[in-house]
């Protein structure tokens, strides 16, 4: 079984007084994690996906919930996001069963966090949990073995049924973007267009890398700007993309409102426009390795507990940096992405003469531990 970063943290904060949620995409590994977390010790599992469940915890009772949850110190509820009024039920628990850990796993946070946040304002840790990892790949097995596989991972990504599935990658990864992509946004009524939806999804998967123009996709696909507005908003409020916005401080011509959009999962982007071609037959290799790179890097950051804020860069007259990163004490880094390790990055100068502080990196796969693993090294840095 593959350790998840997050075990440890979740496990020390068991029995504290609080709520644990933990949010993700579906099938990430969030159930696992959680029985991994558990492992050896009784507890009451609960779904929300099951319409028992969703009845049983929907405007309950304390004394109802003392009857379900029984002798059980532990309370496991999966896909919570699924049951009305959860956040409610979560409060009850924790505010009048003290004795009771209550865990609740959760796919979409657009329905849960928007349940929950209120209800338990001081009384909840939460988590993200994402695709597996570099990290706990290069843990699980080690770093060169990983490395060498950094190919594979760009065409088909780091799910946990995709890693551990070997030769059924194809299958899997087309059957985990329908049901994964949809499941969650089509039960909403806000997603009227699953058809729009796919439109979308798939012009969004072709110019990752690119500044995305809202009005050029609602063109394309056929709508308003504000439908794609709030299409992209739902995919990202269920993990299935996130945006890079434009960094804006200093200099006249920077490029304000910018944004870029890239994937959760390289995997999940090739399957959607179906694509599986080998590195070598491909022309979209440094849109991938940006993708990838900057994903892992978010998962890096955010399993670290390292609080930075990340954009791209990029001027009118189109001189661009693929990421930057501000740290506390508005401490700048500058990357650019290479695929070839030995391609050399130019950083504008108008980017380096007016922030005369940020420290600019090249990433490629050569050195790809220093920025995934160990954070960074200060030979890295250009002149």
């Amino acid at each position: 079984m593959i350790h998840r970063l997050l075990q440890e943290s979740i496990a020390s904060r068991m029995f504290k007084g609080k709520a644990i949620l933990i949010f993700g995409p579906r099938q990430c590994g969030k159930s696992t994690l959680v029985q991994q977390v558990l492992e050896g010790q009784s507890f009451l599992y609960l779904n929300g996906d099951e319409a028992s469940t969703r009845s049983a915890l929907t405007d309950t009772s304390m004394p109802m919930l003392r009857t379900i949850i029984g002798k059980y110190s532990i309370l496991f509820i999966d896909e919570a996001q699924r049951i009305p009024n959860i956040g409610l039920t979560l409060k009850i628990i924790t505010d009048q069963i003290k004795e009771v850990q209550v865990i609740a796993t959760g796919s979409s946070a657009f329905e849960l966090a928007n349940r929950v946040t209120e209800s338990l304002t001081g009384r909840k840790y939460e988590y993200m949990l994402y695709p597996l990892s570099f990290a706990e790949m290069v843990k699980h097995d080690n770093f060169l073995k990983e490395k060498s596989l950094i190919e594979h991972r760009l065409i088909y990504g780091y799910y946990p049924e995709i890693v551990t599935h070997q030769g059924e990658e194809k299958l899997l990864l087309k059957l985990l973007a329908g049901s994964y992509l949809y499941k969650d946004l089509l039960i909403l009524e806000q997603i009227n267009k699953p058809v729009v939806l796919e439109k979308l999804l798939k012009a969004l998967a072709l110019q990752i890398g690119s500044e995305v123009n809202f009005n050029e996709l609602a063109t394309v696909i056929g709508v308003n700007r504000l439908t794609v507005e709030k299409y992209i908003d739902l995919l990202e409020k269920a993990y299935v993309v996130f945006t890079l916005p434009a960094l804006s401080k200093n200099v006249r011509n920077e490029i304000k409102k910018g944004k870029k959009i890239f994937f959760f999962d390289c995997g999940i982007r090739n399957a959607i426009i179906n694509n599986f071609k080998p590195i070598g037959e491909r022309t979209d290799v440094g849109a991938l390795w940006e993708n990838f790179i900057i994903a892992e890097r978010m998962k890096f950051l955010k399993y670290q507990g390292i609080d930075a804020k990340q954009y791209f860069w990029r001027t009118t007259q189109q001189q661009e940096i693929d990421l930057i990163e501000e740290h506390e004490g508005d401490e700048l880094f500058a990357f650019e992405f290479k695929w070839n390790p030995k391609a050399k990055a130019k950083f504008s100068t108008t980017f380096t003469e007016n922030y005369p502080n940020a420290k600019t990196y090249t990433i490629s796969p050569a050195n790809i531990e220093n920025f995934l693993l160990k954070g960074l090294d200060a030979n890295q840095q250009l002149s």
